[in-house]
């Protein structure tokens, strides 16, 4: 159901964006000649007054063209006074808003049913998430050697909850992740509930070399490589707590969420800059390990980590932040540089050199365009997952 949801969103996000713009101008009186979602060949029009609609074979974009918002565009005399170009300042921010706006309200929208509907994971007070004896996923295979782990050997499952270690009662999973670090090597007994049945289950955990962890950060020696130390594995990821939270409880959880992933965007954005080149030099044989940290997805890679709905609900509310984000970043051809236009219009009374932001229009163009095309090659290649 997520890869359906996924793509149903991706093509709403579209249409609601271009709608934004739609409806503003339209509500101002501006002329609206084309609605189209998608680019390339076109699969269906049909015009309604004024206005052309239609879908385009690739759904990975749209457009609203509204007469005068071109400034190379010629204009029928008669249509001048319907134009973007001579609209006020006010309405030319409205128009161009409206349509990064849309995304930040689907995404608190689609937070606010997450949060209402399923709840959210409850972190401590340094933000960490509060986790539970529960297993919610079982390792299959060691991560340095491919061999089994000792949970899949155990015959632990999803599901189970860990009361007892070596016959010790346990009522958090830092009791258990203590207890299995210190005994690598040791064979142990783990005690589960399993669906109301108390199953005694024997291993014997191993041992791995883990990165040391000072105040929440990776503890590196003088040449900023991770310091290690040997530590006992089991091999399973647990539940986290989950807090429900009312119709009405849910809209703080919800903005909150949203501000933190609006920061992180902003982030993400600026990072995915400055690793471009990196980013391409991995493509070539370079450092693969900047994927871990800048790497670009495509409408492929999210149809394809799509799962459960609430969390695919969360994912597409993250996608609307960013490119809202993106959108809102002032330089052409993006709406944040029609909207810089215009503000630049107001301050100083005169209208811009658009000549001159050609080139920088076609620099934004060309970097979209690369990274969409690296997310395309990176997620039918080095699928994450």
């Amino acid at each position: 159901m997520g890869p359906v949801v996924m793509i149903i969103g991706f093509i709403l996000m579209i249409v609601i964006h271009e709608g934004g713009h739609y409806v503003a101008a339209k509500a101002f009186g501006m002329k609206v000649t084309e609605f189209f979602v998608g680019f390339g060949p076109t699969l269906w029009s049909g015009r309604r007054g004024e206005t052309e609609y239609g879908l385009k074979l690739i759904p990975l974009g749209g457009f609203v063209r509204i007469v005068g918002m071109n400034p190379f565009e010629e204009v029928e005399p008669g249509d001048e006074q319907r134009t973007y170009r001579v609209a006020p300042f006010w309405q030319k921010s409205i128009v161009i808003l409206a349509g990064i706006a849309s995304h930040f309200v689907v995404a608190i929208v689609l937070l606010w049913i997450v949060a209402w509907a399923w709840g959210t994971f409850a972190t401590d007070t340094e933000g960490q998430l509060i986790r539970t004896t529960t297993i919610a996923a079982v390792s299959e295979e060691l991560p340095s050697s491919g061999e089994p782990t000792p949970a899949s050997l155990s015959g632990v499952q999803a599901g189970d909850t860990i009361i007892a270690v070596d016959g010790t009662s346990i009522t958090t999973w830092e009791e258990f992740s203590d207890f299995a670090q210190d005994n690598g090597g040791n064979t142990v007994t783990i005690t589960v509930d399993r669906d109301g049945e108390i199953i005694d289950l024997e291993t014997t955990l191993v041992t791995i070399d883990r990165p040391i962890i000072v105040d929440g950060e990776i503890l590196l020696d003088s040449n900023g490589e991770p310091v290690l130390e040997a530590s006992g594995f089991f091999g399973v990821t647990p539940e986290p707590v989950v807090e429900t939270a009312g119709l009405l409880g849910a809209i703080p959880v919800a903005i909150g969420q949203f501000a933190n992933a609006f920061v992180q965007s902003i982030q993400g954005l600026w990072a995915m800059v400055l690793g471009f080149p990196a980013l391409v030099a991995s493509l070539f044989g370079g450092n693969e390990e900047v994927l871990e940290t800048v790497r670009p997805i495509s409408p492929i890679g999210l149809v394809r980590i799509a799962g459960p709905l609430e969390s695919t609900l969360q994912l597409l509310a993250l996608v609307n932040i960013f490119v809202g984000v993106l959108n809102f970043v002032p330089l052409y051809p993006l709406d944040g540089g029609h909207f810089a236009v215009a503000l630049y219009e107001k301050v100083t009374g005169r209208e811009p050199n658009v000549q001159k932001l050609l080139p920088v229009a076609a620099v934004v163009f060309i970097f979209i365009v690369s990274i969409g095309l690296m997310g395309v090659y990176l997620d039918i290649f080095k699928p994450i997952g």
